[in-house]
């Protein structure tokens, strides 16, 4: 069993920077970032395998976030720039262990308790 601990969400005014932090206690080979905004359903915002280069980015977040990682923590970050207040949300980790699709909400077997993002 695998369990995330997500940190460093918070408010902030449009325009600023936020990072986010997710830390996995066992094994997984990909992670990812995503983000339900009230009333609105749960989407991937950007996703990566621990130990390749290989990023995946919603468009709307494309040039703005950066997900980056720390393999020997098994930690990735969630560089938030220029933040707009559409990107107002609760931010999920998400692991998986094998090879999936790593945008993909159901391919994603674990998943944090979420960190509150506002931007106003």
């Amino acid at each position: 069993h695998v369990q995330l601990v997500e940190s460093g969400g918070g408010s902030v005014d449009a325009g600023g920077s936020l990072r986010l932090s997710c830390t996995a206690s066992g094994y997984v080979k990909c992670m990812g970032w995503f983000r339900q905004a009230p009333g609105k359903e749960r989407e991937s915002v950007a996703s990566i395998y621990i130990g390749e280069r290989s990023t995946w980015y919603a468009d709307s977040v494309e040039g703005r976030f950066t997900i980056s990682q720390d393999k020997a923590k098994k930690t990735i970050y969630l560089q938030m720039n220029s933040l707009r207040p559409e990107d107002t949300a609760i931010y999920y980790c998400a692991a998986e262990p094998g090879d999936i699709v790593p945008t993909s909400i159901v391919a994603f077997s674990y998943w944090g308790q979420g960190t509150q993002v506002t931007v106003s």
